[in-house]
C-alpha cells in the first residue's frame, strides 16, 4: 500500500497528501468563474441549512412522517410519538417557522399538515439515499 511518504512530487514527498486533497496546486479559473457565477445567495443557503437541521432531528422526522399519511392535531402526535403535547408543539412551530409544516383550525382544533409535497419528497428521497 502506498503511504504518503512514497507520494512525490517534483519538490519531493507530500506530507500531508491524502485522498480528499490534490497533489498538485493548481486553480482551473473557469471551474471556480462557474460555481461563483451559479452560486446560491447565501440568503437561501442558510434557510437551507435551517431546514437540514430540522431534518436533522428524528422526532421532528417521525413527525414530517406522520403527517405525510395525512393531517393530524398536536394530541394525536404527541400519543404517536409519547412525548407531551409541549413537547409536539415545541417541535412543530420550529417545522412552521420553516414552511414544513402548515396547520389549519377546525373549531377549537388545530390540525397539522406538510406544506407541500416537496417536504415529503425531501424526507422520502432521504430515506432511500440511507437505505441503498
Amino acid at each position: 500500500m502506498e503511504t504518503n511518504k512514497d507520494k512525490t512530487n517534483q519538490e519531493g514527498p507530500l506530507p500531508h497528501a491524502d485522498e480528499d486533497t490534490c497533489w498538485v496546486r493548481c486553480i482551473h479559473q473557469d471551474r471556480v468563474e462557474e460555481a461563483r457565477k451559479n452560486a446560491v445567495p447565501d440568503r437561501d443557503l442558510q434557510r437551507l441549512a435551517d431546514t437540514y437541521k430540522a431534518l436533522g432531528d428524528p422526532s421532528r422526522l417521525r413527525i414530517l412522517m406522520a403527517l405525510s399519511r395525512g393531517e393530524m392535531c398536536v394530541c394525536d402526535l404527541a400519543a404517536y410519538l409519547e412525548i407531551s403535547e409541549s413537547g409536539v408543539s415545541h417541535q412543530l412551530r420550529r417545522l412552521r417557522d420553516l414552511a414544513l409544516v402548515k396547520n389549519r383550525r377546525d373549531g377549537k382544533i388545530l390540525y397539522y399538515s406538510l406544506d407541500d409535497d416537496h417536504v415529503f419528497r425531501l424526507v422520502a428521497l432521504g430515506l432511500e439515499h440511507v437505505r441503498e
